[in-house]
């Protein structure tokens, strides 16, 4: 069954893009110099958020005893660091 649309919803200024439209497109790198000065549209193509690091963690499930998870989650947020650090100790003890 096809979805009614609202026509009350439906905006003229703005209408809904095609295919072709997409085909037009180009990137924002392609596009701001055009529209700004090259200083603006460099600072506003930074990208945004924490860097990526290099060597990223790997998510795992595990499963512990819940005395375990109990004592690391008893001193507060960071529990999970806390744990990843007393495995890295123990490797460093154990070759």
């Amino acid at each position: 069954m096809k979805k009614r649309i609202n026509p009350k919803l439906i905006d003229s200024e703005n209408p809904e893009l095609t295919n072709d439209d997409f085909a037009k497109m180009r990137p924002a790198s392609e596009v701001l110099p055009e529209l700004f000065c090259a200083e603006i549209a460099k600072e506003l193509l930074i990208p945004r958020g924490r860097p990526r690091l290099e060597k990223t963690k790997e998510h795992i499930n595990i499963r512990l005893s819940p005395e375990v998870v109990e004592h690391f989650k008893s001193a507060g947020s960071g529990w999970q660091s806390r744990i990843d650090a007393a495995l890295r100790q123990y490797i460093a003890e154990h070759p």
